[in-house]
């Protein structure tokens, strides 16, 4: 018997306006796995995994998460669900604590010992958030506030953590140790859908991908087999 999907997509459409982001592209994530999205700038990538949590709407198609249609739920109400996002950018807030970014994302988590749980983890996963926990946000390095937009998103445990573009704009060393997080948050079970630049880096940590070019999916398969395909070279340079 062939397992559900954690997570979706059927026909999934954007639009800003008259411009079609993405056209009508269908995909899934199972439970315990990590799957990224490849292609070039404007590929449509991003904008897949906020329709995902609604942070823009889906102007076609449905998105099913634990076998629940989610394709018009507010955000607010995803992340109580198990389903959250560390945005591209990272967008932390920058006049607040770390420890006070941390606690915002465990807004909605009713039970105390769930909220200590993922708090004990995070600090776990990032000792220097620990160490600064007093300091503002908006006075961490990028890889600093990278590690906190992810950690944030973790406070509520999530089912699934959607990464946009976790290594944009960050040193090469800072690189590696956010990949290497992303390899531990694999071993504690966390099942992840990732948006990357770095396609080397993606395929070494991904089960399985999909290549986006012009809105479309235009190659899927295991991290093994994109290597191999000449589709994914040719997203990056333009073609379909």
């Amino acid at each position: 018997m062939t397992r559900a999907p954690l997570l979706s997509a059927q026909g999934l459409v954007v639009r800003y306006g008259a411009i079609e982001a993405v056209r009508g592209i269908d995909f899934s994530i199972h439970e315990g796995e990590i799957v990224t999205f490849l292609g070039a700038n404007g590929a449509g990538k991003s904008s897949t995994l906020n329709a995902l949590v609604s942070l823009v709407p889906a102007a076609e198609g449905q998105v099913l998460f634990g076998g629940e249609d989610i394709t018009d739920v507010a955000p607010e109400r995803l992340a109580p669900m198990g389903l959250t996002l560390a945005p591209e950018g990272r967008r932390v807030f920058g006049g607040l604590t770390v420890e006070e970014n941390l606690r915002m994302g465990a807004y909605g988590v009713r039970s105390a010992e769930k909220r200590e749980a993922a708090w004990d983890m995070v600090h776990d996963l990032f000792p220097i958030l620990h160490e600064r926990r007093h300091q503002f946000a908006g006075t961490l390095s990028g890889g600093q506030q990278q590690m906190l937009a992810i950690g944030r998103a973790l406070m509520c445990g999530p089912r699934l953590l959607l990464l946009d573009e976790p290594s944009l704009g960050l040193a090469p060393q800072i690189v590696g140790q956010i990949f290497d997080l992303i390899a531990l948050l694999r071993e504690r079970d966390v099942t992840l859908g990732i948006v990357e630049q770095n396609v080397a880096m993606a395929l070494e940590v991904a089960d399985r991908g999909y290549v986006m070019a012009g809105g479309r999916i235009v190659a899927e398969g295991t991290a093994a087999e994109l290597r191999q395909t000449d589709r994914l070279q040719a997203a990056y340079l333009g073609g379909s």
